[in-house]
């Protein structure tokens, strides 16, 4: 969408284009904090040899990290086998990272990223495994199955409908476009483009709600939803305060705010060794 109905405000106009007063102060929107850093955790164990089956899984997830890593494909490894203190073992050295998703349908699924960049632990109803990969590949091949349908222009249309519908038009357009994982993203970005509370809401109902919903905490946090548009994904971004800075729609197979990088899966793949190597 173009932006060229903007235009810079002229001289002497705007925030800044006045000299502060002595009882004047500058207002900053608070933004966000708390970023969370990785710190080895050391497992509640003193001897591997007591969960030799959990400490060759976790092995085998670290290679598959490192595979994964270099372009390989992602990987599953089923927990269901593991003998209950062999899967606490696991259980207790993946821990609990940043990212978690749910992934609505049959069955539910329920995904926590672990302290392990690209580690995903995965739970539902059949479902108890770990998977190796830059995002779990159900979480984007369930991405559009409509929880609720995109009703496109038989939304209903609010009294204050301003732009929605030529944003819409586009939305579409963007979805029917040919995506392969790694192409560039295409954005709307609507905290930049002017709009009413009306456009929001017939937003929502024009491009309806998919089976995926990615939370990412971080700096301050990430909110991503599928809608029922193919590779059409909300993307919101809030500070600590929990106030909305960023509000887009991303034209994307996945959201990279939701990806773990190369350089990710490589460092957890040393990390996982690292933490094996301490109860040696």
């Amino acid at each position: 969408m173009s932006n060229s109905i903007f235009t810079l405000p002229p001289t002497g106009f705007g925030p800044g284009s006045q000299p502060l007063q002595a009882d004047d102060e500058l207002d900053y929107m608070s933004m966000p904090q708390g970023m969370r850093t990785y710190s080895q955790h050391t497992p509640e164990i003193d001897d591997l040899a007591r969960v030799p089956q959990g400490a060759a899984l976790m092995r085998a997830v670290a290679e598959a990290c490192g595979r994964v890593a270099r372009g390989g494909a992602g990987e599953q490894f089923d927990l269901s086998p593991l003998p209950p203190a062999d899967r606490a073992f696991v259980v207790d050295v993946l821990g609990e990272g940043e990212v978690s998703i749910r992934i609505r349908g049959v069955p539910a699924v329920a995904v926590q990223e672990s302290v392990f960049a690209g580690v995903w632990a995965l739970k539902g109803v059949g479902v108890d495994a770990i998977e190796v990969a830059p995002i779990p590949a159900l979480a984007v091949s369930r991405a559009a199955q409509p929880v609720r349908p995109a009703l496109g222009l038989k939304a209903a249309k609010p009294a204050d409908l301003a732009n929605a519908p030529s944003m819409l038009t586009e939305l579409q357009d963007l979805s029917a476009r040919p995506r392969a994982p790694g192409d560039l993203p295409q954005v709307i970005n609507l905290s930049l483009l002017p709009h009413t509370e009306g456009d929001l809401a017939f937003l929502a109902e024009a491009v309806g709600e998919g089976a995926t919903t990615i939370l990412s905490r971080g700096y301050g946090a990430c909110r991503i939803e599928a809608t029922a548009l193919p590779n059409i994904w909300r993307v919101r971004f809030f500070n600590a305060m929990d106030t909305l800075i960023l509000d887009t729609f991303e034209a994307t197979v996945t959201p990279e705010a939701a990806l773990a990088a190369p350089e990710d899966l490589a460092d957890s793949a040393e990390r996982i060794l690292d933490v094996l190597e301490t109860l040696r």
